[in-house]
């Protein structure tokens, strides 16, 4: 299966647990793997043969400007759903970041993978 990659999305939402993280925007690092084939794009040289990762990317940047999640889990869920939506994409693989969320740490984060039969389970 063929991959595209976005890498370290710098991103600003409402994230946390604390109070204080309910009220001040923190910073969160996302990064994207979709599993796709790319085989007709690579031939034709036509975006709409393949998945526009810079829509994508717009949907998600409006996605987590807007969130007000808890936890980094529920976020990358959410983002991994997004990706899901463009039936080219039959795997995604979501990492998000929170950097400063633990002393001495650079960041702390999770990784999930969500496939189309996921996708279907959850929408109905």
């Amino acid at each position: 299966m063929d991959r595209i990659t976005i890498r370290d999305l710098h991103l600003r939402c409402i994230i946390g647990i604390q109070a204080w993280e309910r009220k001040t925007l923190q910073d969160v690092v996302i990064s994207l793997t979709l599993a796709t084939d790319l085989r007709q794009a690579g031939r034709s040289d036509r975006i709409e043969d393949t998945v526009n990762y810079k829509t994508l990317t717009k949907k998600i940047i409006q996605f987590v400007e807007n969130s007000h999640f808890q936890l980094v889990e529920a976020l990358a869920d959410g983002i991994a759903r997004l990706a899901l939506e463009d039936a080219r994409v039959v795997t995604v693989t979501v990492v998000v970041e929170k950097p400063g969320a633990l002393r001495f740490a650079r960041s702390v984060g999770v990784e999930i993978q969500r496939d189309r039969p996921w996708l279907d389970n959850f929408l109905s």
